[in-house]
């Protein structure tokens, strides 16, 4: 069985790195059913239907957000970056460019 996932050869991939490859497949689907949900959610005419797959998608935020964390608790310089982004008031950019000092700063 073939798998997509990979752009070096599987057998010469750290199990780690074959971990962290399988997690961003994850969050990549994770994405994918969020925005599918998003769009069902905005044409639906029916509430309860609309309501039920509004339930579905939060259960994707929560399963999207569960593997970012895992990926950022093995990824030092991604969860520093994270964190002068994520949650914070202000400019978008300038807080990258906060995050970024910080990252180059563990170099």
């Amino acid at each position: 069985m073939g798998f997509n996932q990979y752009h070096e050869p599987a057998q010469e991939l750290s199990q780690e790195t074959r971990t962290f490859a399988r997690v961003i497949a994850s969050l990549q689907e994770e994405c994918e059913a969020i925005n599918w949900y998003q769009q069902r959610v905005s044409i639906e005419s029916d509430e309860e239907a609309r309501q039920i797959m509004q339930h579905a998608q939060e259960e994707e935020f929560l399963h999207f957000s569960m593997d970012l964390e895992f990926l950022l608790r093995r990824v030092p310089k991604w969860r520093i970056a994270a964190k002068n982004i994520l949650f914070k008031d202000g400019n978008i950019i300038e807080n990258a460019e906060k995050g970024e000092e910080a990252v180059e700063e563990l170099e």
